[in-house]
């Protein structure tokens, strides 16, 4: 992996961690008085963005499910023991699961495919 390409992944991680955190603190949103966890969307675009082009940038399964592996320990880390002792997310909400389920599933999803472009060829 040449420096650049270092560089670009540095930036997709950084950009996984702050998606992360983003959509955790924007996920309690309200339309009006009905609750709107848009933030479950964008995760389930952005994560699969970033593990696709983590896997152009070097086809192996460490590198291209780094972005994935922030993501998913910063919702970890960030929504249990949050700034201040806080928990973000709450345990028995179905804006969790969605959050979770939208970032996780579509980004393993794109490890999968990046995976089996590499075997192929």
């Amino acid at each position: 992996m040449r420096a650049a390409d270092r560089l670009v992944l540095g930036f997709l991680l950084l950009d996984a961690f702050l998606l992360a955190l983003i959509e955790l603190l924007f996920l309690p949103s309200y339309l009006g008085s009905v609750q709107f966890p848009i933030t479950a969307a964008v995760a389930a675009v952005t994560t699969p963005l970033l593990v696709a082009e983590a896997g152009r940038l070097a086809p192996h399964r460490g590198v291209a499910s780094a972005p994935l592996l922030v993501w998913f320990a910063t919702v970890f880390a960030v929504g249990m023991f949050g700034p201040g002792g806080d928990i973000v997310l709450p345990g028995n909400d179905w804006r969790t699961l969605l959050l979770i389920v939208g970032g996780a599933l579509p980004g393993a999803m794109m490890l999968g495919i990046v995976l089996a472009r590499r075997a192929r060829g």
